[in-house]
Order: C-alpha cells, then sequence, then structure tokens
C-alpha cells in the first residue's frame, strides 16, 4: 500500500481550538491580555496562520452556572472580527443547532464566508442544556440530533438555493441579480419550515466548509451525511481511533459519498518540552494547583454524577457512575472517559479531574517536538487520523503557543507531514483539498 505522504489527493490538517479563559490565566495571561477583546485571539490566530495552520476552531456554549461561572464571546461575532485581521486561515464556529433558527444560521455562517473570501466553517452541535434561557425544554439526546440533521438540511439547502452565475453585474441592463438563478426550497419538515432562498450569495468556495463534533451514533450519522471534518474525541489508543474513522467514512459511503471526502481530525492537548522528563515536568507543575473540588463540581454537573459520596484519592465505585447510553450531553466523551476508569488508567477522583483539566478526555502525548510529531506521522499513516484539531492546552502553560509554533510545526514539516500543496479550488475548502459541494441540491431530508 502506498504511503499517504506520498498521494497527491491526501493532505494533513491541523486545527487549533481557542478558549476564552484559561483555568491558568493567572499564570499565563500577561497583564494585557484580555479574553474579551479582540487583540488576544488576533494574536494567536496570526502567529498559527503563520506557522502554517489550517484553521481555528471556536467551541461555544449557550449557558453558564451561577456556581461555577463560565464566560466567552460569541463565536460569529469575534470570527467576524478575525476575518479582517487574518488572511488565509480557515475560520469555524460551533453554532448549536437546538437554539438556532437554520436561516438565521445559514445567513450568518454565508456572511462571515463572503467577508473572508471563502474561509468559514460551521461546526454542526446540538446542546444538551441551556433551555431554560430560551423559553423551552431540553430535548432527550436522540431527538436532539433528529434536530440538528435537519437543521443541517435545512442550512445545506439555502447555502445552495443559489446559483454560480446569480451575480450578473450587467451595466446595461442594470441588473446586479439573475433571479432565475436563485430558487426557493421550500422546506417542511418535522422540526422546521423554511421557503427561502437565502438573502446572501452563493459561498466564495461553494459551500462553507462543514464540520461536526460529537461521536455518538447519532452524532456520527449526522457527521456522515452532512460533514466535511469531524472533529472527535482523541482516543488513546490507536487501533480505536482507526476503527472510528473506518466506521464514520462507511458511513458517509452509505451515504453516497466519497470516504475521502470526509476528514477525522481527533482533539489532542500535546504537552510540548525541549525533552521529554521537561515535558513530564511541564505536566506535573500544570496540575499541581488544581481546584480539584470545584473541577469536580462541574464535571458532575455535566455528567450526573454525585460526587458528594466520593473520596478524592479513592478508587472510584463503578456504581456511582452513570451508564454511557443515560448520559444525555457530551456521551462519546464520557464513554471514553468510562473505558478508562474501567481499564485501570484512571482511578481515583483526583486522577479523573486532572485527565480531563489536561485535556477534556482527548488524547493528549507528552514529550519533545520530535517525539509528538512521530506520533501524529504514525496516527496519519495508519489512518488513524486526517488531522488533528489542537485543544487548549498549549494556553495553560507559559509559553505553550510559541511550543506550538516554534517547536511543534517546524517537526511535523521535517518529518513530511506538514507540507505546502497547491490548493485545488478557492477558500478554506480549496486549500484542504475538499470539493466545493454546491451541487447537486439535496431533495429529501435524512433523519439521524
Amino acid at each position: 500500500m502506498s504511503d499517504r505522504l506520498d498521494r497527491d489527493d491526501e493532505r494533513f490538517a491541523l486545527g487549533l481550538l481557542i478558549n476564552g479563559v484559561p483555568r491558568n490565566w493567572a499564570t499565563t495571561f500577561g497583564d494585557d491580555d484580555d479574553p474579551f477583546r479582540v487583540d488576544r485571539y488576533a494574536r494567536i490566530a496570526r502567529s498559527v496562520e503563520a506557522a502554517g495552520f489550517d484553521l481555528i476552531f471556536l467551541a461555544d456554549g449557550v449557558a453558564t452556572s451561577d456556581r461555577v461561572a463560565r464566560g466567552g464571546l460569541e463565536p460569529l461575532t469575534l470570527l467576524s472580527a478575525l476575518a479582517v485581521l487574518t488572511e488565509r486561515i480557515g475560520l469555524v464556529a460551533s453554532v448549536s443547532t437546538s437554539f438556532t433558527e437554520p436561516f438565521n444560521l445559514a445567513r450568518q455562517i454565508a456572511s462571515l464566508d463572503q467577508l473572508s473570501g471563502g474561509r468559514a466553517g460551521w461546526n454542526i452541535v446540538t446542546s444538551s442544556g441551556g433551555g431554560e434561557n430560551f423559553g423551552r425544554a431540553d430535548l432527550p439526546h436522540d431527538e436532539r440530533y433528529r434536530k440538528g440533521a435537519e437543521a443541517a438540511e435545512v442550512v445545506l439547502r439555502l447555502w445552495r438555493s443559489w446559483g454560480e452565475e446569480a451575480i450578473v453585474r450587467d451595466r446595461a441592463t442594470r441588473r446586479f441579480f439573475d433571479d432565475d438563478q436563485v430558487r426557493a426550497i421550500d422546506f417542511a419538515g418535522e422540526f422546521f419550515s423554511v421557503r427561502g432562498p437565502l438573502n446572501v450569495p452563493r459561498s466564495p468556495q461553494g459551500i462553507p466548509l462543514l464540520a461536526q463534533a460529537g461521536s455518538s451514533e447519532a452524532g456520527q450519522e449526522v457527521g456522515a451525511r452532512y460533514a466535511d471534518l469531524i472533529f472527535t474525541t482523541g482516543l488513546p489508543s490507536v487501533e480505536e481511533s482507526i476503527a472510528f474513522a473506518d466506521r464514520v467514512k462507511a458511513r458517509a459511503a452509505a451515504h453516497g459519498r466519497a470516504r475521502e471526502s470526509v476528514r477525522v481530525l481527533p482533539g489532542v492537548s500535546p504537552v510540548i518540552g525541549s525533552t521529554e522528563e521537561e515535558a513530564r515536568r511541564i505536566w506535573e507543575d500544570s496540575v499541581r494547583d488544581l481546584d480539584v473540588w470545584r473541577d469536580a463540581e462541574g464535571f458532575a454537573k455535566q455528567f450526573s454524577i454525585d460526587i458528594a459520596q466520593l473520596e478524592l484519592d479513592a478508587p472510584l465505585p463503578r456504581e456511582a457512575l452513570p451508564r454511557e447510553e443515560d448520559v444525555e450531553g457530551r456521551r462519546s466523551r464520557y464513554g471514553v472517559l468510562l473505558g478508562l476508569i474501567e481499564s485501570g488508567r484512571i482511578v481515583t477522583l483526583r486522577d479523573l479531574v486532572r485527565y480531563t483539566s489536561t485535556a477534556a478526555g482527548h488524547w493528549f502525548p507528552i514529550g519533545a517536538p520530535e517525539q509528538i510529531a512521530s506520533q501524529f506521522l504514525d496516527r496519519y499513516r495508519r489512518g488513524a487520523a486526517d488531522g488533528f484539531n489542537v485543544l487548549g492546552f498549549f494556553d495553560e502553560v507559559p509559553g505553550g503557543l510559541e511550543a506550538l509554533t516554534d517547536g511543534l510545526v517546524p517537526a511535523l514539516r521535517a518529518n513530511g507531514l506538514l507540507r505546502e500543496r497547491p490548493a485545488s479550488g478557492p477558500g478554506l475548502r480549496g486549500s484542504l483539498g475538499l470539493p466545493d459541494r454546491s451541487e447537486p441540491r439535496i431533495e429529501a431530508p435524512v433523519a439521524a
């Protein structure tokens, strides 16, 4: 079998998740770092753009707690500001289908795509909580994903409602638009009824890039049907990662899509030092001062665990933990953590908090840049990943961003994983070698 590195149709993708307020902000923030001003995000985005990252990715939440407060900027607003402060890097926003009307969502993402010259993407997510902020009840897991699939269908049809030649700019007839190139979608489904067409023209890249984050069975089905990129939990086991990628791509093929048109980008939170020993010291220092009970409370609320009956350094009793199928939010992430507990890799509540504080349940390799780059290459070659979405540990330690841009990236270039390739088309899709997907128009919705 040929090496993936030698194939012109294979492109390694590298993304970065940017968080608002890192847990260790008191250590890592300079006096001028303000998570509610654009300067901080522009500095990070420009730095990774210059290094060669393909995209930045913003997560989102539609609720916080008055006990464990969290706050951050709305992703589309922030990315619109970053669009004029960057030149090449992709801009991917998480927007929940649980509380956003698909017409507004399609319009907002399409507007960002136009303003950025075809660099926008939408990460399809659902919300397990937050209904109290929108005057509605939270939906059960599978119903939530049915609604998410239908919302994605509507958005995709709206983006396709403008033809490629809809803008004519004919001075003689004073026509800017060709009315015959713009069509209604007349969608009626279980959750949404949308006539269309969209009131924003066709994307410079065909349609904005579609990503999906969620690895449950229902999430995999939505991703396989609609997404170009799958942001999934970075599993510690290479074999499990290979199996996951194979399942998602087989599902995509069952929907008539080419397997290679779906790229799997597991989350990874590398802990980087000049040597493996230094990297381990960096990690130990980062988790030494954890407010363990506060962090455990947030984790327990998310997964409905009663921590009042748990001891910090005693083995976690299996009977105190819910079954994976009973968890409503981040079910697949919980499943990974449950597997680590059952295998003995996580033993106590303290272990669990240390693990989740570093990578939120994702893979976190520890080592020198060359060691981590070698592990990236191995997973890529074996089909466990088509790239990686680097998570927020870089923001938790002093010099973490530079460890990525000046350490890991050069090591990825040295081993041939990260390299310049000619774009296959315009915008973010072209830079990733993805088809534009503007046609054909989909005629019938497919439920997750």
